[in-house]
């Protein structure tokens, strides 16, 4: 019997074998990649970690963690297109804190505390050190967060991206005590808001910024008009981590009744997320001070000011909800943890059909 194959004549015959690395996917240099991340991962080790890299999950133990009646509280993001400035700006150094950054603010604002975290990075063509200068933003976000780098995937997938792109995604699990969840329910009429300052855009409006980057006609190389940096550098400016600030006053305070993590949809769309039905916040713009980059963005693209509202953060990433007795006392623990803080507005009742959140004297952002 004729073993099966090609005859002599059909297509391939006496053409050269493909492999992997052939059709685009470099095995070596994803295990090289792997070795690179190793001490990165080890890093971020605390207490509950299990194991290490290498095995098909990963583990942990919270009863080591410290926890007795927890609640385990996840969540997952992405960079968006702020992805985009860092590859066209040739600086992937930085978008891996913004990754943990994304996630674990989410989870900090339910009261829980970031245990470990896992990342996913795709490409057309792993670039080995470009996957470690992003992996080590990575280790940073994760050690600012508090939280262990337990795993995580990496994908070169040809054709999928084209050469020079990659993306990146995320995820946490958190845990906090059953009886520490936050928002409270005694979330009230008087109530004070404080904010926390951002650094900047964060991770949220990067399509936004990206054209009016176009309209201006700057490169990534060139000077800022809005600050000592290049451009790429400054927009690059990585989300700021609120994890172990926010933990020391919640838990040092007892008196922190809800938070609200301002990324997209701004100020009008998250700060409702913690409220109670009934009640929004009165803000007034008047109270903080938005970052110069806010300012630019608004005039170069002509952004009407509901739009700069609900794109970005206007120079608030956390919001903070207390008892109207406890303002002063939440408001500088906060600033001994080294946030700038402001008291930017009161809890209220709502009106029937009218916003949660309402900004008064938001022009007054954009003024010098």
């Amino acid at each position: 019997m004729k073993e099966a194959g090609l005859k002599p004549d059909a297509p391939g015959h006496n053409r050269p074998p493909l492999t992997y690395k052939d059709a685009g996917v470099d095995i070596d240099a994803g295990d090289d990649l792997v070795e690179h991340i190793k001490p990165l991962a080890r890093s971020t080790n605390r207490p509950g970690v299990m194991g290490g890299l290498g095995g098909f999950g990963g583990l942990f133990d919270l009863k080591a963690a410290g926890f007795t009646d927890p609640i385990l509280v996840s969540g997952t993001d992405g960079v968006g297109t702020k992805l985009k400035v860092a590859i066209e700006a040739a600086v992937p150094d930085t978008v891996g804190i913004d990754l943990v950054a994304m996630c674990v603010n989410d989870i900090v604002v339910q009261g829980a505390e970031p245990l470990f975290f896992l990342d996913y990075y795709a490409s057309g063509r792993l670039d080995v050190d470009v996957g470690r200068r992003l992996v080590a933003g990575i280790a940073e976000g994760c050690r600012r967060a508090g939280c262990a780098l337990v795993g995580g995937e990496t994908a070169e997938m040809p054709g999928m991206y084209v050469d020079g792109d990659y993306d990146l995604a995320g995820f946490t699990v958190g845990a906090a005590e059953r009886n520490a969840l936050l928002p409270r329910s005694d979330i009230a009429p008087g109530d004070v808001v404080l904010g926390i300052a951002s650094s900047g855009p964060h991770s949220n409006g990067y399509s936004l910024v990206r054209r009016v980057v176009e309209r201006s006609g700057l490169k990534y190389s060139d000077r800022a008009p809005f600050a000592d940096a290049t451009l790429g550098e400054a927009l690059l400016e990585p989300t700021r981590i609120y994890v172990k600030q926010l933990l020391q006053v919640i838990r040092g305070t007892g008196a922190i009744k809800g938070l609200a993590h301002i990324t997209g949809g701004g100020l009008p769309g998250n700060v409702p997320r913690c409220l109670p039905d009934g009640l929004r916040a009165r803000l007034d713009a008047r109270t903080w001070k938005a970052p110069p980059v806010f300012r630019w963005l608004r005039d170069v693209g002509q952004v009407p000011t509901d739009d700069m509202l609900r794109t970005f953060n206007c120079g608030l990433g956390m919001i903070v909800m207390v008892a109207q007795a406890d303002a002063a006392r939440v408001a500088t623990a906060l600033k001994e943890a080294g946030e700038t803080v402001s008291e930017i507005g009161t809890i209220e009742t709502a009106p029937t059909d009218e916003a949660d959140c309402v900004v008064d004297h938001a022009e007054s952002l954009w003024r010098s």
